[in-house]
C-alpha cells in the first residue's frame, strides 16, 4: 500500500468508493466508505490480491487508537499529528 500521508481510494465491489484512513500493520490497512464513514474494512494485501473484511466501529477505533500509540512511541510526530486529526473527525 502507500505511505501513510497519501490518501489511497479502493472501489469495493458492494459499497463503492473506499477511503484509506490508515495503515494499521505491515500489508494491513484500516479503509471506510467515502461519504458515510460509518462501515470499516480492514484491506489485507498478499500477493497483489486485496481482501476485505468488514470490521465494526469500536473494533476500527481501537486499531487506530492502537496505531496512535505506535506513532507517538516512535516519535513520529508528523504521521501523529496528520492520524490524531483524522481519528478526531471520524470518531468524535
Amino acid at each position: 500500500m502507500n505511505p501513510e500521508n497519501s490518501e489511497t481510494y479502493l472501489n469495493h465491489p458492494t459499497w463503492g468508493l473506499l477511503y484509506r484512513i490508515s495503515m494499521v500493520d505491515e500489508n494491513q490497512d484500516l479503509f471506510t466508505t467515502l461519504y458515510a464513514q460509518r462501515l470499516f474494512f480492514l484491506v489485507t494485501s498478499e500477493l497483489k490480491v486485496l481482501k476485505f473484511q468488514p470490521i465494526g466501529r469500536t473494533e476500527a477505533r481501537m486499531m487506530l487508537e492502537n496505531r496512535l500509540r505506535i506513532l507517538r512511541r516512535s516519535g513520529n510526530f508528523q504521521e501523529y499529528d496528520q492520524l490524531q486529526g483524522v481519528f478526531q473527525r471520524t470518531f468524535q
